[in-house]
């Protein structure tokens, strides 16, 4: 078996649910959470704290199962193999309770003394979602100016106005959650993804962020561009995935028409040279009959390309069919 079940639903409605992605994080782990629990407590916060391991190499899952012991609120989630973040966070939001979500990473660079803020931002005012911004960060500057220009460009394509797209430290009403499909990068797009879905009031608040006390990174620059291609993928899926005609039938209608003009003009102007006794050459001797006859091929296979993708759209789950190996409650 891939999944090891025993979750328990609360009899009561959860506050908050605090999802925590993670890969070999082990030194971390117990210092969150009881900084977690403290915090919930203090403000008297009914919750539960969900730790997802993607996967990792160390002793994370061990520690994981230990806390479950000494705090009840503490769940965890095993995949089989390192998924990715997104795996994470799909998984997360499908088990999460609390009537807000919020999300944190594992490293101690996001702080739980946030939390009771963001919470009041989404209940009081009324947010769908609030997104944190590390406003002072304490990373290098190889990491620093690819963020500030991948938000820019993330921001100018999406028209969603956040500084910090990236920031793991965000809260969420319970309902934007679950319209959610993660795959790929796509936890780096969740608030595009949201205001695509409905919920348009989206909020920022500066954060703290701090620097990481155990382990290193787990991220590379490799990430930007990987992050850049799914900005992109993600901005065609929007606007064509539940209507590809629109997209491939109008240039296979484009492509087509001009090819089909063009060899009309260069047949007409044969026609008409020999009607009037003028030089001509034959219409296969022009360079130009054969760009046409590209593009009218080129047409009928856009349109043809169209119509199959119209068949397929079937919105299969198969892109977030992640296999989990084990799970405590």
């Amino acid at each position: 078996m891939f999944l090891y079940f025993c979750w328990q639903k609360h009899p009561y409605m959860l506050q908050i649910s605090i999802l925590v992605p993670l890969f070999n994080e082990a030194e971390s782990l117990p210092e969150l959470t009881a900084w977690i629990d403290q915090v919930m407590k203090t403000n008297s916060f009914s919750y539960e704290l969900i730790f997802i391991n993607d996967g990792s190499t160390d002793a994370s899952w061990e520690v994981i199962n230990s806390l479950s012991k000494e705090y009840k609120p503490v769940k965890g989630i095993c995949f089989a193999r390192n998924y990715g973040k997104s795996a994470a966070l799909h998984e997360g939001f499908s088990r999460a309770q609390g009537d807000v979500v919020i999300t944190m990473d594992a490293d101690l660079q996001d702080s739980p003394d946030e939390i009771p803020a963001l919470y009041q931002m989404v209940k009081e005012q009324d947010y769908d979602l609030v997104s944190g911004w590390k406003q002072k960060r304490f990373d290098p500057i190889s990491k620093t100016i690819p963020t500030k220009l991948y938000n820019a460009a993330t921001r100018k394509l999406s028209g969603v106005q956040l500084n910090d797209f990236n920031c793991g430290l965000k809260a969420y009403k319970k309902e934007v959650v679950k319209t959610l499909r993660l795959y790929g990068e796509m936890h780096r797009y969740i608030p595009v993804q949201a205001k695509w879905n409905g919920f348009t009031k989206i909020g920022e608040k500066v954060v703290q962020h701090q620097a990481r006390k155990y382990g290193v990174t787990k991220f590379g620059l490799e990430r930007f561009i990987f992050g850049f291609l799914d900005l992109l993928s993600i901005s065609f899926v929007q606007a064509f995935g539940k209507r590809p005609m629109h997209l491939f039938g109008s240039l296979g209608i484009f492509s087509f028409f001009s090819g089909t003009i063009l060899t009309t003009w260069l047949i007409g102007e044969k026609l008409y040279n020999i009607a009037n006794q003028l030089k001509y050459r034959n219409v296969t001797d022009n360079p130009l009959f054969y760009l046409a006859l590209v593009a009218i091929i080129l047409g009928v296979q856009l349109f043809l390309a169209g119509f199959i993708g119209e068949l397929l759209i079937t919105n299969s789950d198969k892109t977030t069919d992640y296999k989990i190996k084990e799970e405590v409650s």
